[in-house]
């Protein structure tokens, strides 16, 4: 059966946050943030051709860029995936089958891309065991944090699912074409990190895929995967 999801926006926009980069800015002088990613309950193919736009293309100064991958990938793949455009933060989910998992949104250290991708999965890491510390001992809620933490912990885990990257407009066709990646959606001139509020497409969001064309998180209603 098909499965129509809202999206909780809110919730996936600023979760999980690390790093002394909390936040993101509109143009300059602006006090509200630029969201990157598609908007609550927006169909996918509408959100994908929403996302297919550069706001003022003609501004040839690099800016901020959501890239969203087509399916979970690892630290060197989503290195291969962004190129030569500068990774700044990471969002990293595990994607457990039919279980909702945190999106968490990772500055990347000042490392090649492959080793700062490396790093975020070990903060992920961190803080879904510092999840799994926290809850309540012997609930699901407990369970599925330590099964996270210990995917993460994995240094192949395939679970970057987006990159805010800085890029030239003239260089986003190129990057768009890569490997690995679905779409990427650029902010506009004068947006600031600070200011950034990204809440990504999933790979499992969409036409063909497991939750269908509507967008939202998979409900917390399957089983907790062995963490092997």
């Amino acid at each position: 059966m098909l499965l129509v999801v809202v999206l909780v926006t809110a919730w996936a926009a600023g979760s999980q946050r690390s790093g002394p980069d909390a936040g993101v800015s509109g143009p300059a002088g602006s006090t509200d943030a630029v969201r990157l990613g598609p908007d609550a309950g927006e169909d996918v193919a509408a959100y994908l051709a929403r996302a297919a736009v550069v706001p003022d293309p003609g501004v040839p100064s690099p800016r901020l860029a959501l890239v969203q991958f087509e399916a979970g990938l690892d630290p060197a793949a989503a290195a291969s995936a962004v190129g030569t455009a500068q990774p700044l933060r990471a969002v990293v989910r595990v994607p457990f089958p039919r279980v909702q998992t945190a999106l968490r949104d990772v500055d990347l250290q000042p490392a090649p891309p492959e080793a700062a991708f490396r790093a975020a999965l070990t903060t992920a890491a961190g803080q879904a065991a510092q999840d799994a510390t926290v809850a309540p001992a012997g609930t699901r809620r407990a369970a599925v944090a330590s099964a996270e933490a210990a995917a993460l912990g994995r240094p192949d885990c395939g679970c970057l699912v987006a990159v805010v990257v800085r890029v030239a407009p003239s260089e986003v066709p190129a990057l768009r074409s890569r490997p690995g990646v679905r779409a990427v959606q650029v902010a506009p001139p004068g947006t600031a990190r600070t200011r950034l509020a990204v809440s990504p497409l999933l790979p499992d969001q969409g036409l063909g895929r497991a939750d269908g064309p509507v967008v939202g998180p998979v409900p917390d209603d399957g089983p907790v995967p062995p963490t092997g």
